[in-house]
């Protein structure tokens, strides 16, 4: 009886190391590479550039575009922010420099794609919104404002 007991415990035991070693792997399959992140990404309305500087960093560049028309014809309003995101895993947050408190914009790597969300005012202008799903337009280190 003590033997198919301790059978009993050691295999649950198995199963339980099983199980971390899937969850850890699958917590590392998660982080990404700076080769992923690097590059010029675009959508409609907008275009990051992002450059990985290690240390779980990230150099971020936004602009974006709000395109309307009025009776005069077509005409935009712009915005743009510039700073340094912090990243776990696939995702990085985001605080444009001089941006408001409340603003938070989260980069989600997936996928080969880069899904945004945006909460609170980030000051870009009327309309300009960070947030949207954007598709990788190059993969080289992308030339910042600053260059």
């Amino acid at each position: 009886m003590k033997t198919r007991n301790l059978l009993g415990f050691t295999f649950a035991q198995c199963i339980v190391f099983a199980a971390s070693i899937a969850t850890s792997h699958a917590d590392s399959d998660k982080n990404v590479t700076a080769a992923q992140v690097n590059g010029t990404w675009k959508t409609k309305g907008g275009e990051f550039k992002i450059c990985a500087l290690g240390k779980q960093r990230l150099q971020v560049e936004f602009s974006g575009v709000y395109e309307y028309k009025t009776q005069h014809g077509p005409t935009a309003n712009e915005g743009e922010g510039s700073g340094v995101a912090t990243i776990e895993g696939d995702t990085a947050i985001f605080k444009p420099e001089g941006a408001e408190e409340e603003c938070q914009i989260t980069l989600k790597f997936t996928g080969g794609k880069l899904v945004v969300t945006q909460t609170g005012i980030c000051g870009f202008g009327h309309n300009v919104s960070a947030e949207g799903t954007y598709k990788k337009v190059s993969s080289k280190k992308p030339k910042f404002g600053s260059d």
